[in-house]
């Protein structure tokens, strides 16, 4: 397949991508507030663990959907995957994103290591979000006349 024929699906993937860093930018500033609440032992406010909860849950959307797009894609026009190092940053990213998720999921009194590696992770991701978007800018470059 050629190249012109995948451009909507590409213009997804430069959207689905931005919107992703910038849910894992509110992440970052409202995990850091509920974690400052918690550690002076202030009153959070009621609506932050849900739009910390909301916000994460579309960052795992935008990550499987980016996921779907870039083996769809790659697939279509190459015909096998493996093309460069944007499949391993991408995979370590979705990896991150899932564990990230999960570990959320298994925060509260009793499993003090779940907040331990959800920050962990997280800080990772941030690594992970970087990788993937130089690899992806090459890949990009691949394509620009």
């Amino acid at each position: 397949m050629n190249l012109p024929s995948f451009l909507w699906l590409w213009k997804i993937a430069a959207w689905s991508m931005v919107l992703t860093i910038l849910a894992y930018l509110l992440q970052c500033l409202s995990g850091s507030i509920v974690w400052y609440a918690r550690t002076t032992r202030i009153r959070r406010p009621s609506w932050l663990r849900t739009f910390h909860y909301t916000s994460g849950i579309v960052m795992v959307l935008l990550v499987l959907l980016l996921l779907g797009i870039g083996l769809i894609g790659t697939i279509g026009h190459y015909g096998s995957l493996g093309q460069s190092s944007h499949l391993v940053a991408g995979i370590l990213v979705v990896l991150l994103t899932l564990v990230s998720a999960w570990s959320a999921t298994q925060i509260n009194s009793r499993n003090m290591w779940a907040r331990n590696l959800h920050l962990t992770v997280n800080i990772l991701l941030c690594g992970g979000l970087i990788f993937v978007s130089f690899t992806g800018w090459q890949v990009v470059q691949k394509y620009l006349p």
